[in-house]
């Protein structure tokens, strides 16, 4: 079956709906070409705010936004709410669970996923958060876990559901053991009055030995702080060794006991079948030349965290940051234009606006070019930033007004288990027993 439609037009299909995907489409508005976006999500997913989901601060919904209701004012562009099965580049067409998509051009946005390093063990039993459902699995485990505690009669009885180690000192582990360390020096004893302060433990763990590796030095450091004076534990320059659900392990022989692993020490792109091995670089990433198309390619395209376009200037590719994805999507979109028109394309050159993280309140660091700023000011800067990017005035107000009660009464979100989470046991296919005969 094929699910196109007919049209007149060049076909461009776009597969993610992530910040670069939303780019490449909003370039092509009003002109005469067909946009199909595919994504297995109907909606898109402002990660920046995964980690204050994950920690009940705010609602999903609250981050997200329908992709539908994004482009009804686009009217050169279908959206299909469905899964990649692979790309057939001989017949220019997308294989997916609703049947064959054609294209003419083809953008590959599918973003990033959690690397484990090849670690099944680690990889099952630790957390990872990279989308809406495995924040909300994080969530669930979090609050469920502090459940557990109150009926544990000793405090080594306790310690594994109260211990809570974040793996990767990047913006994601430091923003959210920021916002752990707050949700126990502020919350823990309104809403578990049995449980103490001292008992939860936040550490926070990388094989490098500063938090915020790709921030300044004074960034870095003032991070590393904050994050003190609020009680994180950091465990800098340590590489993990295994985790097997009860117990994470170190090089070097340091343990802790813990239920709670948070993985967020890297991340790999997502690439579909079809792309060849050849053209996938360090961290899966596919190779992009210089105005973002496949190499070896004439109509593939491939950005933001799946794309890897190495220079003498970045050898490693770029950052996998939204502002690379934005950037690529918006130079991809125009030069997919000027190729259908037959004009001369234009190579991508990021615009590095700076990085920002926050640590908690009125704790933020802010790296912006030759500005630096660390706190408060940095702290409003954040939030001003993260809010004018939220799709929907909607969640705008929403967020807004959370961030508001939060600031005053200490207590903001609300923390409801709607479902449990249940972890499958880790079964290894070599393990099975073979019947006698």
């Amino acid at each position: 079956m094929n699910v196109n439609g007919s049209s007149k037009f060049p076909t461009v299909v776009i597969i993610g709906g992530g910040f670069g995907g939303l780019q490449v489409a909003k370039q092509l508005k009003d002109k005469p070409v067909e946009v199909i976006l595919i994504d297995k999500h109907n909606y898109h997913t402002f990660q920046p705010l995964l980690y204050q989901v994950a920690t009940g601060s705010l609602e999903a919904e609250s981050i997200a936004f329908s992709l539908r209701k994004n482009f009804d004012n686009q009217k050169n562009l279908r959206f299909r709410n469905t899964e990649v099965l692979g790309i057939d580049q001989a017949a220019n067409t997308v294989h997916t669970t609703v049947g064959d998509i054609a294209y003419d051009y083809l953008v590959i946005a599918t973003g990033s996923t959690t690397n484990f390093f090849g670690n099944k063990e680690i990889e099952h039993y630790a957390m990872p958060m990279k989308s809406i459902p495995e924040a909300m699995n994080l969530r669930y485990l979090v609050l469920q876990n502090l459940e557990e505690a109150i009926l544990k009669p000793s405090k080594e009885e306790r310690a594994p559901y109260l211990s809570f180690v974040l793996v990767g000192a990047g913006p994601t582990g430091v923003e959210l053991a920021g916002a752990l360390a707050e949700l126990r020096n502020h919350i823990l004893d309104k809403d578990y009055p049995e449980l103490a302060k001292d008992e939860m433990k936040v550490y926070l763990v990388d094989f490098l030995p500063k938090v915020l590796g790709p921030f300044s030095d004074e960034g870095s450091k003032a991070a590393e702080d904050f994050l003190k004076k609020m009680g994180v534990e950091l465990l800098l320059g340590v590489k993990v060794e295994s985790y097997n659900g009860e117990e994470i392990k170190f090089e070097g022989g340091k343990s802790i006991p813990t239920k709670n692993v948070i993985w967020s020490a890297g991340v790999m792109g997502v690439v579909p079948e079809g792309i060849s091995k050849d053209t996938i670089e360090r961290g899966n990433r596919i190779k992009v030349d210089n105005i973002c198309r496949v190499v070896g390619t004439q109509n593939i395209f491939a950005i933001g965290d799946v794309a890897a376009m190495i220079t003498p200037e970045t050898p490693k590719g770029h950052p996998g940051v939204a502002q690379v994805a934005i950037q690529m999507g918006q130079t991809t979109g125009k030069n997919i234009y000027r190729l259908i028109k037959g004009e001369t394309t234009e190579p991508f050159k990021y615009n590095d606006k700076g990085s920002l993280a926050t640590i908690g309140r009125n704790k933020a660091i802010a790296d912006l070019g030759k500005l630096k700023f660390q706190g408060f000011f940095a702290w409003l800067i954040w939030m001003f930033v993260h809010l004018i990017s939220l799709m929907g005035g909607r969640n705008k107000v929403i967020v807004f007004i959370n961030w508001v009660a939060s600031y005053f009464t200490y207590n903001g979100g609300s923390r409801l288990i709607i479902r449990n989470f249940k972890r499958e046991e880790l079964v290894e296919k070599d393990q099975q027993v073979s019947q006698p005969d």
